[in-house]
């Protein structure tokens, strides 16, 4: 007996919804990020405005001197939504907790000279209030900005930034056998020291800028294309160069989270540059306030940490970030 089994295959009606269709055409299938992030901010049909903010919109393209025709126009290289970022995410949070429980598990940091032990407790451990900050300053991009390719990168950022904050007291705990002694130390720092609180200042400034797109400029580009490459790349290599090795498999996340984040905030400022002259101008005008400002609030944690060289130090990441920032299209 034999039976025959024929396939039938089946034509979808449409390939995608109606506003991917508009944007993308109807040859082929959108990707999953597509259909997570477009047009998923309601434009219509808000019943009442913010009592905290009667002049605006819940979602209101005028809380920002930036204008753009679509505000989806800019798309994460990364391809992130919510899927493909807690996945992407859950395999480096396994190599980070392999990581520092290695070191406990062996008590590497006991070897450390002391002169090393000092200085992470003196620039990094304090780093943790920035990245407090950091989170804080992402929140509120994503509650006051427009659009939600831009709306979820500030949110998925917010969420690292927190992350980081929690890896370095870790570190500070690994170091005192889990005593708070260096994370107090370095919140005291933080409020008091005199080398912090130019950065502390700046930090809580951006609390209050008004313009999210500002503030995306000055936390995102300004202040982390500074800090990272300077604490988390070249210090932390002067730590190794003297026997610091062990923090380097500590911090290994932020190195490899910078590298990967520098991807879509040259992707956003090429879009918006690019966008109009009047935009061009404006972030140009913010890159030069906020980097200036931020090398000077930064200079004497870069003296603390690097000595004489310190300075030319910095200069040389200020230039770099300057270079970068001029190849996507801005007059720096």
């Amino acid at each position: 007996m034999s039976i025959e089994i024929s396939a039938k295959a089946i034509t979808p009606i449409r390939l995608s919804y109606g506003n991917l269709i508009e944007r993308f055409g109807d040859k082929r299938p959108p990707s999953r990020y597509q259909e997570a992030v477009y047009d998923v901010q309601p434009t219509a049909h808000f019943h009442y405005r913010p009592l905290w903010d009667k002049e605006h919109e819940i979602y209101d393209t005028s809380r920002t001197a930036i204008v753009m025709e679509d505000w989806y126009s800019f798309a994460d290289p990364r391809q992130y939504y919510y899927g493909t970022y807690t996945i992407a995410r859950s395999k480096q949070q396994e190599v980070a907790e392999h990581n520092y429980s290695f070191v406990e598990k062996r008590a590497l940091l006991d070897d450390l000279p002391e002169e090393v032990r000092q200085s992470v407790r003196d620039i990094l451990i304090p780093l943790r209030h920035i990245e407090w900050g950091a989170n804080m300053n992402n929140c509120q991009i994503d509650a006051m900005g427009y659009g939600t390719t831009i709306c979820s990168v500030a949110m998925f950022n917010a969420m690292d930034r927190l992350g980081m904050a929690q890896y370095i007291s870790r570190i500070g705990l690994l170091l005192d056998g889990n005593e708070t002694t260096s994370l107090d130390a370095a919140k005291k720092d933080w409020m008091e020291a005199p080398e912090w609180q130019g950065l502390r200042h700046a930090v809580e400034d951006m609390f209050v800028l008004e313009d999210w797109f500002e503030l995306m400029v000055a936390q995102n580009i300004a202040l982390d294309g500074l800090l990272f490459p300077l604490f988390w790349d070249r210090f932390e290599r002067k730590l190794s160069e003297n026997g610091g090795g062990t923090i380097a498999m500590l911090t290994e996340f932020m190195s490899d989270w910078y590298k990967e984040t520098v991807r879509w905030t040259n992707a956003l400022v090429k879009v918006t540059a690019a966008e109009s002259t009047a935009n061009n101008e404006l972030l140009s005008e913010w890159v030069q306030k906020w980097v200036t400002r931020l090398s000077e609030a930064i200079a004497p944690v870069a003296t603390k940490a690097f000595g004489p060289d310190g300075v030319s130090e910095l200069n040389e990441v200020k230039e770099e970030l300057l270079a970068r920032l001029g190849k996507q299209g801005l007059s720096v």
